[in-house]
């Protein structure tokens, strides 16, 4: 499981340094076999400034799950087309960096600073900035939507 923020610096070539905490289990869990894809939101749209990154198992898991979605639905077709099909393999290096595609680095907006944030069974890699803004709207944000259905939830 992969908690937590880190900040990160991509380097000249558009590679990151995976932090030392997570490379032992990438190892273990997917042989550092990475999927990196573009993320979206919950209605298929781009996220702004954000990628996904997986480990090969667990996106071998969601592309079952998509694979299962009516060929003919919009929504599906939708996501199929841009999660599915901007999906790059990529390999973490023996010194724990990871290269981004250029396409999904651009797509992105990722410059030099950028923030890695743990999502149990993925990663999630966004423009600093970018972050800071979804941030600053979650924390000002009174969205309701799905409230009901985390009524059960205890912490």
């Amino acid at each position: 499981m992969f908690r937590g923020i880190s900040l990160i610096n991509l380097d000249d070539k558009g590679r990151l340094a995976i932090p030392t905490r997570y490379r032992e289990e990438l190892q273990d869990c997917c042989e550092r076999q990475m999927i990196v894809t573009v993320a979206v939101d919950e209605r298929c749209i781009g996220e702004n400034g954000c990628l996904w990154l997986y480990p090969l198992p667990e996106w071998e898991k969601l592309e079952l799950t998509i694979s299962k979605l009516p060929t003919l639905n919009k929504m599906a077709g939708k996501l199929r087309r841009f999660v599915i099909g901007n999906a790059s393999e990529c390999e973490v290096d023996g010194q724990g960096r990871l290269l981004l595609p250029d396409k999904l680095r651009k797509f992105a907006g990722m410059d030099k600073k950028i923030i890695l944030v743990g999502q149990l069974n993925k990663f999630e890699i966004w423009n600093e900035s970018a972050w800071t803004a979804k941030e600053k709207q979650w924390l000002d944000g009174d969205d309701n939507e799905g409230l009901e259905e985390l009524g059960s939830l205890s912490f």
